[in-house]
């Protein structure tokens, strides 16, 4: 027997394709009978539709003592209509296979559906309803109500939620909305009844301020027909936009804890406001925190995570709380809140503030590296066409830019900026965004463990408050 060498044919290693262009899909623009402004977004093969509709019923607008309306209002929408029972619009909605929800922020409702495209007018139809001639009835918006009062004590109880609250209490002045929960408290939510919510419909609620955006494979579908014949037949006055307040905030150096005894953990929230996105430094500002903290391979993680074993991960952000035009009649502005978020095990609390403050002052004397400037612009525009590729994500980001005075192309033209931007604007935009001497520290934990610690760190006025 002899040994005979063995061939193998190998096919050839394939090679790699040209990269496609790609650009943040760019919607066409239009205007109802109504006044209704409607955004629509071709995007072929997407047979699930998205439609996200914006309202200008901003938290501001609340009436005083009634914190929270907005929010109830937003819930009740879909719960009956003049032609439909709430059980009966959920059993409509669910043969469409389709899904709705809603929620009030500061600068308005959203409101968000998704739909196989085969039903779209259907379901158009149903949205609409619920936007003409919602029902409100005592004993639904009644149960929204203990809904919401059954809600507020898990979000005191959660550690993340009740910093997020302190520091806006913290930042803003107390007649500011800004300064209370989103969705109002145990006092203003109880006060909330039918009447209250009907009140707040009528007032803001109206098709010339509001904006449709609708996004998917719209192949074959007359739109125009669809749109005219359901959200065409929602009529309102014609109102002009509510304008906005102007926006301020005290984010003197300062440490608050919030007493939690036995906690074993320490939940961190640093943060003060800074510019939203209409500032030129916007761009630079998100290419610098994302080094600073946005992905695991970040300046705070690799101190905090990596080499001291302190946490599971540290964030930093800036989160767009309400803007405006500021060229546009009474613009006040807008405002973004810049935070560095993250928890971390009770005995370590005070090394590891200590550490994550001197991270920041290294930040400010030594700069960004043009590595880290590199693979942050790599993360951040080359995953964008994965990021897009629902309907649903696009349809959010438009409406995002629609609710924030944004022009139509601001996506596109945010991740050419991202690729122009260099280490030193991004350096100089980060260490702006977060000076050491201008953080507001929010601690959620054990007082009697963390106080003493945190004070010796010298990092600004210590206070205690009741978790």
């Amino acid at each position: 027997m002899t040994d005979a060498a063995v061939t193998m044919d190998l096919h050839p290693q394939p090679q790699p394709g040209e990269a496609r262009p790609w650009a943040f899909p760019a919607p066409g623009r239009g205007t109802l009978g109504n006044g209704l402004t409607v955004l629509r977004c071709h995007r072929p093969g997407q047979q699930v539709v998205a439609v996200e509709i914006f309202l200008d019923a901003p938290l501001d607008a609340e009436p005083e003592g009634l914190d929270g309306v907005a929010t109830i209002m937003a819930r009740a929408l879909s719960e009956g209509t003049d032609k439909h029972s709430a059980e009966e619009f959920a059993a409509e909605l669910e043969r469409c296979g389709a899904t709705l929800d809603s929620h009030a922020d500061h600068p308005g409702v959203r409101i968000s559906l998704e739909v196989p495209v085969s039903r779209l007018p259907k379901a158009l139809g149903l949205l609409a309803e619920a936007l003409r001639a919602p029902l409100f009835a005592d004993s639904e918006v009644e149960r929204l109500v203990r809904n919401r009062l059954d809600e507020i004590p898990h979000e005191t109880a959660n550690p993340a939620r009740r910093a997020a609250k302190e520091l806006s209490r913290q930042l803003f002045p107390a007649s500011s909305r800004m300064s209370r929960p989103r969705q109002g408290t145990e006092d203003t939510v109880e006060r909330i009844d039918s009447a209250a919510v009907r009140a707040f419909y009528e007032a803001h609620v109206r098709p010339a301020t509001a904006t449709a955006v609708v996004v998917g494979d719209l192949e074959g579908v007359d739109l125009d027909a669809v749109l005219a014949d359901t959200l065409g037949a929602w009529t309102g006055d014609w109102a002009e936009s509510r304008p906005m307040p102007p926006i301020t905030a005290d984010d003197t150096g300062r440490v608050v804890i919030v007493d939690r005894p036995g906690a074993v953990q320490t939940q961190l929230l640093i943060g003060r406001i800074g510019p939203d996105r209409h500032d030129r430094v916007w761009p630079a500002q998100v290419l610098g925190t994302y080094c600073l903290g946005g992905t695991l391979t970040s300046r705070l993680d690799r101190v905090l995570r990596e080499e001291k074993g302190y946490t599971y991960g540290v964030r930093a952000f800036g989160q767009v709380l309400r803007s405006d035009t500021p060229a546009a009649p009474g613009g006040a502005g807008g405002a973004s809140m810049l935070a560095i978020s993250g928890s971390v095990d009770t005995p370590n609390t005070g090394p590891a503030l200590d550490d994550l403050f001197t991270v920041l002052r290294t930040l400010a004397a030594e700069g960004l590296t043009d590595a880290e400037r590199d693979v942050a612009v790599q993360n951040l525009v080359g995953v964008a066409p994965l990021k897009y590729e629902t309907a649903a994500s696009v349809a959010g980001t438009l409406a995002d830019q629609v609710e924030q005075g944004l022009p139509d192309d601001y996506q596109a033209q945010l991740y050419a900026r991202l690729a122009a931007t260099g280490t030193v604007e991004a350096t100089a935009a980060v260490v702006n965004a977060f000076p050491v001497d201008r953080l507001v520290t929010v601690l959620v934990g054990d007082a009697s463990e963390i106080e003493e610690p945190v004070r010796a760190l010298g990092i600004g006025e210590v206070t205690v408050v009741t978790g």
